[in-house]
């Protein structure tokens, strides 16, 4: 609900997802238009802060996957919180790179009142969207996912 004392953020957010969704090598050093310089990222594999750290994990996407994109499918702003609802799609540079994977997953962003992201915390299960994915791993998952629900 957008008040006289809260900024109006759907503009940046509209922003912000259109540059999440053309993310790419050559749009990391756009970062700071993103992110104040002490953001925090957290994700299930990171636990980050600073401008340089968070584009050091988002070029370590581009070196290990084929092709990684992120779709939002849904957004809700409240004041200077946003959470996004998103696809990350990719192939596996390792194993079958014609297949291409989706993680469905959410983020929780708190901004600034200028629109900059200043703690952005990434929420998807790496078992169930990942793991399971893999060759060997994803069996031994799938295996222990049915006995725990047995």
């Amino acid at each position: 609900m957008h008040t006289d004392d809260t900024p109006d953020l759907r503009p940046a957010i509209d922003r912000l997802c259109n540059w999440f969704e053309a993310i790419s090598p050559r749009t990391l050093d756009q970062l700071d238009a993103f992110y104040t310089a002490d953001a925090r990222f957290k994700d299930p594999f990171n636990e980050v802060q600073g401008i340089p750290a968070i584009a050091r994990i988002f070029a370590h996407m581009f070196e290990s996957l084929h092709g990684p994109r992120f779709v939002v499918t849904a957004r809700i702003v409240d004041g200077t919180q946003c959470f996004l609802a998103w696809e990350f799609r990719f192939r596996f540079k390792r194993f079958d790179t014609t297949t291409e994977q989706v993680v469905r997953g959410g983020s929780h962003l708190l901004m600034t009142n200028d629109g900059l992201i200043r703690d952005h915390r990434d929420y998807w299960d790496a078992a169930e969207e990942l793991y399971e994915k893999l060759p060997v791993v994803g069996g031994l998952m799938r295996w222990l996912k049915q006995r725990a629900n047995s």
